[in-house]
């Protein structure tokens, strides 16, 4: 399923799409730089230029394996004279081609795949595509961010059922009631909360009031790498019997070694 974005380059809104694991830009947005009445018309001259089909040909050889050749040739031979036409959709059904396509509907348009689209941005503005590709890369970087917030997020999640199955089957007697056995839970989460935060939830919360979730919430992506370590040490010490003030201020020792640590390699990834 195709996954849509924007990016926006000196005002104007530039389509992204990411199909089948390879990212496109849509450069009827980028024509428009050129003729803002008739952007596909700018396509077509560009598509119908020897060079053009050179690049785009060679891209596909590269990079797609279904790429029809013996419908490529002939083209190439036809290419740059005064009577020879090319649009995107002739260039998909003469070549199987996936570096470019055209979209209908709504988010409509040609897109290229990013190393095409810059190409063509290029051939439009070298000014633009210098922007274009500074802002992609932008775009690129945040995404990249969200995935690695996100698979933390989820690590976080996975070690917390490791660390509730510990308090579960060492901590909570059977017969307590199911209201009395989140008070456990409670005080065991204000464990790695004390170690990390220096603070229960509750005192957080107090001292919050105008904020909205949980002190982890506002967790650096370092403190919920911390937290998630410190959920399995934790679920580990209490499969061993350690008392919970031991484990307290263990967790809280490596909790600090950890920062230390992350935040170290974070300043020196920087100076690089």
């Amino acid at each position: 399923m195709a996954k849509k974005n924007e990016i926006i380059v000196k005002d104007v809104v530039i389509k992204t799409m990411k199909k089948d694991g390879i990212d496109y830009i849509c450069i009827t947005d980028i024509a428009r730089q050129k003729n803002a009445a008739e952007p596909k018309d700018v396509v077509k001259n560009w598509m119908r230029q020897k060079n053009t089909l050179e690049f785009l040909g060679l891209w596909e050889k590269l990079n797609n394996p279904t790429f029809n050749g013996v419908g490529f040739d002939p083209l190439l031979s036809e290419a740059g004279s005064n009577s020879f036409t090319m649009s995107p959709t002739r260039w998909v059904e003469l070549t199987a081609a996936i570096g470019i396509f055209t979209k209908n509907g709504a988010g409509g348009g040609t897109y290229a795949q990013r190393d095409i689209a810059f190409k063509f941005a290029n051939w439009v503005s070298v000014e633009f595509e210098l922007y274009l590709v500074m802002e992609f890369q932008r775009l690129k970087a945040k995404e990249q961010e969200l995935i690695g917030w996100t698979a933390k997020r989820e690590l976080s999640k996975i070690n917390y059922h490791i660390h509730t199955d510990a308090i579960k089957n060492h901590l909570v007697p059977e017969e307590v009631t199911p209201a009395q056995a989140s008070i456990i839970y409670a005080e065991e989460a204000d464990v790695l909360n004390v170690a990390m935060f220096g603070m229960t939830a509750k005192q957080w919360r107090e001292a919050n009031p105008d904020l909205k979730g949980n002190i982890r919430d506002y967790a650096t992506i370092n403190e919920l790498i911390c937290l998630s370590n410190m959920e399995n040490i934790n679920a580990v010490l209490i499969n061993e019997g350690v008392s919970q003030s031991k484990r307290l201020v263990k967790l809280n020792k490596i909790a600090i070694q950890q920062m230390q640590i992350l935040e170290n390699n974070e300043k020196r990834n920087l100076l690089k």
